[in-house]
């Protein structure tokens, strides 16, 4: 497809199989572990260009580290330590979770970096994370929005975040705390947002040799150590991506049966699978496969603030409820790719649902069915998939404007929507 692109999609139900693409946050936290470990490690997973993921490869790649891809894997060359760069330029493109995480490695290395952001990633925010770093030894400058710089070498000692931010400036310091010559203690005021994503991280270090203690909202970090190469290992499949075909399945007329997800994963995300349950959908395991199909979908109430990237899926199964649907604790949403909340709303509407915006959430008044029309994907991924998704409830075409946004985490979701018996025509822009 070409770079810049335009869909059309015409009215059908979503029926059949879809397989999970690899999970973007699992294999961020791969990456970088076996980029920092002993020896070489044999990541297993399915081939993605997703941009995000690209972002990480070619940051950890300016760092020292072999990345290369053999066959349905990546084999990771780790960096050493004699190798290192002075200073180094990290491509992060339009992915926070880059940025989050690099930015304290880059300076538990000791590395001066200078981190080049694309899109809105400038202005989202990381205040808190530059803080501690700076009050650790880090000298950050901001010549523009998109661009920060890092220089001198992260001292060990006490670090303290809130835990109502993105818990990704946590699992940030929970991979580059272990880098640094001695002991360090990490405390998280609670309540502590997202959890299941800080459970991930610790989960990924402790099959790299990484112990850290934990208590309650207390992180003790032994440094030192060195991360040790598990040699071979697996990627998981992607809950956040794959919530939108469960929600394609929950619309009017859908059953998707859903391979390659973990049952048991730490992914905050498989959440889905429980709200789904509750607004009255088909949500069924036969080992290793998921099925979901359309059920009566009526109203509830929806806690945003450990499922945030849940929303706008959700949000297309809530405009064809029965009943209003209230979404809470959402606010960290404005901060996003778009500002999603305004971003759902306007897109639904367009749609021809009935969506109020609240500063920290949504009100959605379920309709029997959508229009359709057209919309912008506000350079959101994620917004582009949710109208993707509700045009299962349209009577007209949906357009999607600026579609190429799905670049960013999931490249070939069209093509897969097209093999669920959508018709869809791509214009090119």
């Amino acid at each position: 497809m070409a770079h810049n692109f335009s869909v059309t999609i015409y009215p059908h139900t979503f029926t059949g199989s879809v397989e999970a693409i690899p999970s973007k946050s699992h294999l961020h936290r791969l990456l970088i572990c076996a980029s920092l470990a002993d020896e070489e490690t044999i990541i297993n997973c399915a081939h993605t260009d997703a941009e995000d993921i690209s972002a990480t490869i070619n940051c950890l790649k300016a760092l020292g580290a072999k990345i290369e891809r053999i066959e349905s894997a990546y084999k990771v060359t780790p960096l050493k330590n004699e190798l290192l760069p002075k200073s180094c330029t990290l491509p992060c493109m339009e992915s926070g979770s880059t940025l989050r995480f690099m930015l304290p490695i880059v300076s538990a290395l000791g590395i001066s970096g200078e981190f080049h952001l694309a899109g809105r990633l400038g202005e989202r925010p990381i205040l808190h994370l530059e803080n501690e770093l700076m009050r650790n030894g880090i000298q950050i400058i901001r010549p523009c929005n998109c661009v920060i710089s890092c220089k001198g070498q992260l001292q060990p000692g006490q670090f303290y975040l809130p835990g109502n931010i993105s818990s990704q400036y946590i699992s940030g310091l929970l991979m580059a705390l272990p880098l640094l010559s001695s002991d360090s203690k990490l405390i998280v005021s609670e309540p502590i947002e997202s959890e299941n994503y800080i459970s991930l991280t610790l989960n990924v270090l402790d099959t790299f040799g990484q112990k850290i203690f934990k208590n309650r909202n207390f992180y003790e970090i032994k440094g030192g150590a060195g991360f040790r190469g598990p040699q071979h290992l697996s990627a998981e499949g992607d809950w956040s991506n794959a919530a939108f075909w469960l929600a394609a399945g929950a619309m009017p007329g859908g059953d998707i049966k859903l391979t390659g997800l973990c049952k048991n994963s730490l992914q905050g995300d498989s959440q889905v699978c429980k709200v789904l349950k509750q607004m009255g959908t088909s949500v069924k395991w036969d080992g290793d496969t998921l099925f979901v199909s359309e059920g009566k979908r009526r109203n509830i109430e929806i806690d945003a603030a450990h499922i945030p990237d849940l929303i706008p899926p959700l949000a297309a199964v809530s405009a064809v409820s029965e009943g209003c649907t209230t979404i809470r604790n959402a606010a960290r949403l404005r901060l996003k790719e778009s500002d999603r909340l305004s971003a759902i709303s306007n897109c639904l509407n367009a749609l021809g649902a009935k969506v109020s915006e609240k500063s920290d959430g949504l009100r959605i008044e379920g309709v029997s069915h959508l229009k359709g029309g057209i919309i912008d994907s506000c350079g959101d991924h994620r917004i582009a998939m949710m109208a993707a998704v509700a045009s299962a409830a349209c009577t007209e075409t949906v357009t999607i404007k600026n579609a190429q946004a799905v670049n960013k985490s999931y490249p070939n979701f069209f093509e897969k929507l097209s093999k669920l018996g959508k018709q869809i025509e791509v214009h090119n822009e």
